[in-house]
């Protein structure tokens, strides 16, 4: 099953409960920003963002399934559907951007920095990042699925559900590595609940971009 078939299908199902960082957030951000979540699903966060009274908002995501039910349940937020790898807005034109657990379903780490530098891209200088993931566990049972899908997806961490999806699970010096074209302002593990019922470790971390040195990764 290709990845946008399995979020098209679990839009009408799947409720996401990784907590967003509200408090840290605003700390960073203003509430006239212009902000774009990036892999929005169907707007949860964007939807929590504008009753705490941020009015500039837009969110992208490729499954059309997620995106039909946010505007469902959320018509005043504009959703867009994420028609190509590319982000359709122009060079420096937001002034942040939330990507919510959205690393762990890339798998492949060209990709992940392909996305990255999107994001980049499209940050004003000293724009705010913000990201919320899981990192690896030692568990046994995350460390046998590691395990067993470790030569087929060529990265430990990479695993599949029962239910068709690939996701993605982080070591933290990747994250880093991957993060790097921005100036860390926070960066905090925290325990999430996954979307499954299970949990996991995880972080958050919010960034500004740096200015004039292009991406590291």
């Amino acid at each position: 099953m290709e990845q946008k078939d399995y979020w098209n299908e679990a839009a009408a199902k799947k409720e996401f409960t990784t907590p967003f960082q509200m408090a840290k957030f605003e700390q960073y951000v203003s509430k006239e920003a212009a902000i774009l979540d990036v892999g929005c699903g169907y707007g949860r966060t964007l939807n929590e963002l504008y009753h705490a009274g941020f009015i500039n908002l837009t969110g992208i995501d490729f499954s059309k399934g997620m995106i039909e039910r946010g505007r469902n349940q959320f018509p005043y937020l504009d959703l867009r559907i994420k028609e190509s790898a590319a982000i359709e807005l122009p060079d420096q034109s937001v002034d942040a951007v939330i990507l919510f657990a959205v690393l762990t379903c890339i798998h492949r780490n060209r990709d992940q920095e392909d996305l990255i530098g999107e994001i980049y891209r499209i940050l004003k200088p000293n724009g705010i990042l913000y990201v919320n993931d899981f990192l690896l566990n030692t568990d046994e049972r995350n460390k046998s699925r590691y395990e067993e899908f470790t030569d087929k997806y060529e990265n430990y961490g990479v695993f599949e559900l029962s239910e068709g999806a690939v996701c993605r699970h982080h070591d933290e010096q990747w994250i880093k590595k991957l993060l790097s074209g921005f100036s860390e302002q926070a960066f905090e593990h925290i325990t999430f609940t996954t979307m499954n019922g299970h949990k996991s470790n995880g972080f958050y971390f919010i960034g500004k971009k740096l200015v004039g040195i292009g991406m590291k990764v």
